[in-house]
């Protein structure tokens, strides 16, 4: 496994020919499109008649409790529900009558989805009612089935694989879906006049590691009642996986951009060694600067185009992404970052041209640590894919320090789902990135575009460029009046090297006037 330290912001880059990751299958069955939703007309799920004291503390005793027991499997649903095929699956809907405070004058509403074909373990939910909870349970009539045999399934097994809240994020009169929870740890929400596309994760234990993958499930939530007034809802969650159980506290802010703060207190059943806390994972096949492997008339096919990180001394960073043709880690170190996600900058149909798709309407991810996160690393995992169905982008803060058993291990953070990268005065960003050969055809080239940063005048920038192998043969800068900002080209000479990793930051008078743009160049 060769490594290389590559830059001064102390990158750790490692590409592993012979470990394959299989990706998980979970999300397959997420919901893939916003749905439009009007007024509900009754709360008809039944409840348990009398329900139980709860806080936040309740939660947390639920998972130091869960931790202190050994690891059990959850049982599965029966094989009449595990055996449907995905066309059978999709006809299982959630009656839109039922819905959760449907027919409150509640902004909020909640609808559920059945366990079944890839998710066949159930969650149990709750909801919370003046400092009460109470568990939903199903009726034989709470979803629409392909045959009255599915529903007495349902209904006997009591359990739901996941939810979806409601807002009216787009117009007064609807209230959209906007965040989901479905599959393991996984939840995925947009913002106004978004589509889905990326997720995030509770909690991710030894991604592509040779041993294999260790996938944290939430077991049970419970969703606070909001008021009729409420702009804001709460959703608690216990999670649970062979090595440690955690307590999650999601406020959730539907709007522009949606924004959820996450609370978390893990229990280790034994060590974490590599543990990744505001893990996102995304998609990415093809773009200008790592082109397709097979023809096609789209230009870029991604959700995300490339990872943005601010790091905890204040420098901005930009990786584009790329779908590898064998698995690449990247470990981009640092102490206690600002923040970092994944992010899509394209946001014209041109980018694309897909008029199912709408890449172009794809949220980005944006993960603020609350608190001293301390040393570590922002780990980004990169998998060969051939097929757009699937997320092969992971990214995530691994914490240098394991978490141990015996100890609650507390972490916080602010994930939010706007169209950009929030910006710094002063930084231009990268907008685009491409890959080719120079006008004569004789060597590499490699263009970045940065936006306006302020500075009308090339000749007032330098570029401090770097290289971990070959030679640079030349670099020049010029203004770009499509960005209102500049066009960096890079020719260089790769020699004998296979891999390369770039280092590129425009300054003005030797401070940075754009973001940090590192790159990984590979011979195909």
């Amino acid at each position: 496994m060769p490594a290389a330290v590559t830059f001064a912001e102390d990158t750790v880059s490692m590409t592993f020919k012979d470990l394959r990751l299989t990706r998980r299958a979970v999300l397959a069955g997420l919901a893939g499109s916003l749905t439009m939703l009007g007024a509900r007309r009754g709360f008809a799920l039944e409840r348990a008649a009398s329900g139980h004291p709860f806080s936040r503390q309740t939660v947390i005793d639920e998972a130091k409790r869960t931790a202190a027991a050994p690891f059990r499997l959850p049982p599965k649903v029966p094989h009449g529900l595990r055996k449907l095929n995905y066309d059978s699956y999709r006809q299982i809907r959630f009656r839109k009558d039922k819905a959760v405070w449907g027919e409150t004058p509640a902004l909020f509403s909640t609808e559920l989805f059945a366990p079944g074909f890839l998710y066949e373990t159930g969650i149990d939910m709750f909801v919370v009612e003046n400092g009460q909870s109470h568990a939903i349970a199903i009726q034989a009539d709470s979803f629409e089935t392909p045959t009255p045999e599915i529903a007495a399934l349902l209904a006997e097994v009591g359990q739901f694989a996941g939810f979806r809240l409601h807002y009216p994020i787009n117009r007064e009169d609807y209230r959209d879906e906007f965040v989901v929870f479905q599959g393991a740890s996984y939840f995925r929400a947009v913002s106004k006049g978004q589509n889905y596309g990326l997720s995030a994760r509770g909690l991710a234990i030894d991604v592509a590691e040779s041993t294999g993958e260790e996938f944290p499930v939430f077991r049970r939530f419970w969703i606070e009642r909001p008021s009729s007034r409420a702009k804001s809802i709460v959703v608690h969650a216990v999670l649970d996986s062979p090595r440690v159980a955690g307590a999650y506290r999601f406020g959730i802010y539907p709007g522009t951009p949606t924004t959820v703060d996450v609370q978390a207190t893990l229990f280790a059943r034994a060590p974490l060694a590599h543990v990744g806390l505001g893990t996102l994972t995304s998609m990415f096949m093809h773009s200008s600067i790592d082109g397709p492997e097979q023809p096609d008339y789209r230009s870029a096919v991604h959700d995300s185009l490339g990872l943005s990180i601010h790091t905890g001394h204040g420098e901005r960073v930009w990786r584009p992404l790329s779908n590898p043709v064998a698995l690449q880690i990247s470990a981009f170190v640092d102490r206690s970052p600002k923040g970092f996600g994944l992010i899509q900058r394209s946001r014209r149909f041109e980018d694309f041209q897909d008029l199912e798709a709408v890449y172009e309407k794809r949220p980005s991810a944006w993960v603020a640590p609350r608190g001293d996160w301390g040393d570590g690393h922002i780990q980004l995992v990169e998998i060969p894919s051939a097929s757009e169905t699937n997320d092969n982008i992971v990214t995530y803060w691994r914490p240098k320090q394991p978490i141990e058993p015996g100890q609650p291990y507390y972490f916080s953070y602010r994930l939010t789902w706007p169209d950009k990268t929030p910006q710094v005065n002063g930084i231009a960003p990268v907008v685009r990135s491409a890959y080719g050969r120079r006008f004569d055809g004789a060597h590499h080239q490699l263009s970045i575009d940065y936006a306006n940063p302020g500075i009308s005048d090339a000749e007032a920038l330098t570029l401090d460029a770097s290289l971990s192998a070959g030679r640079i043969i030349e670099k020049l800068i010029q203004p770009n009046p499509a960005t209102r900002g500049h066009r960096v080209f890079l020719t260089f000479d790769p020699g004998d090297a296979s891999l390369i990793e770039f280092r590129l930051q425009p300054q003005r008078e030797g401070t940075p006037a754009g973001e940090t743009w590192l790159y990984r160049w590979i011979r195909r």
